[in-house]
């Protein structure tokens, strides 16, 4: 498989290419100074220089089974990560940017990070502590986790609202996958999609306008890779979304929060097999 680290500039509808590689990498972040990206492949962390563009690992210590769910602090000094090295299922930790000592957030398993709180206070992410996958948060030094959202089959991909009044998810009920957004308080839940596609991995843009998302066929189940997919782009408010971009991907493709600092671009993944 090729792995192709794409930018879409979002007034001009342009892809750039930064990055072929021979092998499979995920999940982009955009660093907070909007120099560099951040993936994961063969369960390692690396860093990409959009100045020079290469895969540099980043130190993560004992964890060398991270999966696609990561991202940057907002001050961009912290990295949040899910590893399974520890404990055979993933757990959340925090480790320097430029890697370093980790420190244990999660003190249940499974959990999978998605989010930071726009004042770096707390985590957002999906854990299975009974039945279903649904959202908690918990403060980023660990502790107390609070549930979120209730009554859903399956969440996925909670990330915060710039201002931090919302937390968007997708949602699973009765079989159709849907954008949703809620209160951090768990109240006020809202469909923020209704059609037929399986939409997963809403990313709220930094200027709190946007919401890019992966609009999977129609009768999709869960969010796997290899698939034929849509890069889309609704108002924040809601609305009718627009389709960005046709692509081979899926799982991996925009995973983790991916916009550039200026809300004017987003890096993503496709996929040659």
């Amino acid at each position: 498989m090729k792995s192709i680290l794409s930018v879409f500039e979002i007034v001009t509808g342009s892809v750039e290419t930064v990055l072929e590689f021979d092998g499979h990498i995920e999940a982009p972040n955009w660093s907070r100074d909007g120099s560099a990206l951040i993936v994961n492949g063969s369960g390692r962390l690396f860093e990409v220089d959009l100045a020079a563009p290469a895969l540099r690992e980043i130190d993560t210590g004992f964890a060398v089974r991270l999966n696609n769910d990561h991202g940057l602090s907002p001050d961009g000094s912290t990295l949040a990560i899910s590893d399974s090295s520890e404990f055979g299922e993933s757990c959340i930790y925090t480790v320097p940017a430029g890697g370093g000592v980790l420190l244990r957030v999660t003190e249940r398993v499974p959990s999978y990070w998605h989010g930071w709180s726009p004042d770096g206070e707390r985590l957002a992410y999906v854990a299975r502590r009974g039945e279903t996958f649904q959202v908690y948060t918990c403060p980023v030094g660990g502790g107390e986790e609070f549930q979120v959202t209730r009554g859903f089959d399956h969440c996925d991909g909670p990330d915060y609202a710039p201002d931090g009044e919302w937390i968007w998810f997708n949602g699973e009920r009765d079989g159709s996958v849907q954008l949703w957004r809620v209160r951090p308080d768990g109240s006020d839940p809202q469909m923020m999609t209704d059609d037929e596609r399986v939409n997963w991995f809403p990313h709220p843009s930094p200027d709190g306008k946007s919401i890019v998302y992966l609009a999977y066929e129609g009768g999709t189940r869960g969010h796997p890779a290899g698939r034929d997919v849509q890069l889309r782009l609704m108002p924040s408010e809601g609305g009718t979304p627009a389709i960005l971009l046709d692509l081979h991907g899926g799982q991996g493709t925009i995973n983790v929060p991916s916009w550039a600092p200026d809300s004017r671009r987003f890096a993503f993944m496709r996929y040659v097999p």
